[in-house]
């Protein structure tokens, strides 16, 4: 009965971290590939909430390893603040916690040295939260591996939708107060003009009346 009830177990347990695993890796890690102009800048973005880790790695792709094409790269916060900054570069890395609610942009263009002058690759490795933690020096640190390990990413990727989820409700609580914020402004706006219509015409009528009586017509 032990030997069954522990099978059954096992053939539970598996399959679940298996699923949740792929989907973490789907939800918070994103690889990105860009295709650069001669000139010109693209840009990446994403919206992360405050006091989220966030690690990126990008290389520059070239079927030519002689003449390697540099570019430049720029990371900003919602609020304009420089986060990484770099020249003349074919590859690099950018970590930071964030500090502001809203969108996080990456911009990358190409620089003058760029011998074939046409289109660069470049590759974008971004994680955020659970991605980008090392859980290899939490696993030696902690002394776990195996389902064990599993189970705590598990745990700390339900932690992180939680808060996700957390920080949804609050921005949908806060569109719901300027949505209505927004109908109430419209509404008075409807009635103000509504009412100038009326006092225009009250005017108008009023004007052509006297006219009217002017010119002895009525």
């Amino acid at each position: 009965m032990m030997k069954k009830t522990a099978n059954v177990r096992q053939e539970f347990v598996y399959p679940l971290l298996l699923v949740l695993c792929l989907t973490i890796n789907i939800v918070v890690s994103d690889a990105i590939w860009l295709t650069l102009p001669g000139t010109g800048t693209k840009c990446v973005s994403e919206e992360i909430q405050n006091n989220v880790v966030v690690l990126g790695d990008y290389v520059v792709v070239s079927d030519d390893h002689s003449h390697m094409p540099t570019i430049s790269v720029k990371v900003t916060s919602p609020y304009g603040n420089n986060l990484h900054h770099k020249e003349n570069v074919t590859h690099g890395q950018f970590a930071f916690t964030t500090q502001e609610s809203g969108n996080y942009l990456a911009c990358f263009w190409v620089d003058g040295n760029n011998p074939n002058g046409g289109d660069v690759s470049v590759n974008i490795d971004w994680k955020t939260g659970i991605a980008a933690k090392d859980w290899e020096s939490v696993a030696r640190k902690e002394k776990i591996e195996g389902v064990e390990l599993e189970l705590r990413k598990l745990e700390g990727a339900v932690e992180a939708i939680h808060e996700n989820l957390l920080y949804l409700k609050s921005k949908e609580a806060e569109m719901r107060v300027v949505s209505e914020k927004t109908n109430s402004r419209v509404a008075w706006f409807s009635i103000m003009s509504l009412g100038v219509c009326i006092v225009v015409s009250a005017l108008q009528v009023w004007h052509l009346k006297r006219f009217f009586q002017k010119k002895k017509l009525i």
